[in-house]
């Protein structure tokens, strides 16, 4: 009688797994099947970056993000792409008037290979 319970116990857990998966799929099915239906364009991330701009304007990043230009900078780096931002900038991020190209490429290079983690934005 025991074994019987479990039995129904590991069905039912399975038959909630199963659910939950398909709900997942109904919701988002591009990120169940793929990482990016597509790369994401300039454009894009000019749109969310203004975003992320107005986001910090308004306080939602907290007044350490409108200390300075630089400092809302790192913050809109960081609000685009958070993996991007950890990767590039976070253990050395930007210093008043400091102009990185070469980590700039290398942050936009970041954002194209990993754009999924934007596309949920848009």
């Amino acid at each position: 009688m025991a074994y019987h319970y479990l039995d129904e116990k590991s069905k039912l857990k399975s038959f909630l797994t199963l659910s939950f998966l398909l709900l997942l799929l109904f919701i988002n099915p591009s990120s169940v099947f793929s990482k990016s239906p597509r790369p994401i364009t300039d454009v894009e991330i000019r749109q969310i970056k203004n975003e992320c701009y107005a986001d910090i304007e308004s306080g939602l990043w907290g007044q350490q993000c409108k200390t300075s230009m630089t400092a809302k900078e790192n913050c809109a780096l960081k609000c685009l792409s958070p993996i991007c931002y950890e990767l590039i900038y976070e253990s050395d991020p930007l210093e008043e008037g400091e102009k990185d190209l070469t980590r700039s490429q290398e942050y936009k290079y970041c954002m194209y290979k990993d754009g999924e983690s934007l596309c949920y934005m848009l």
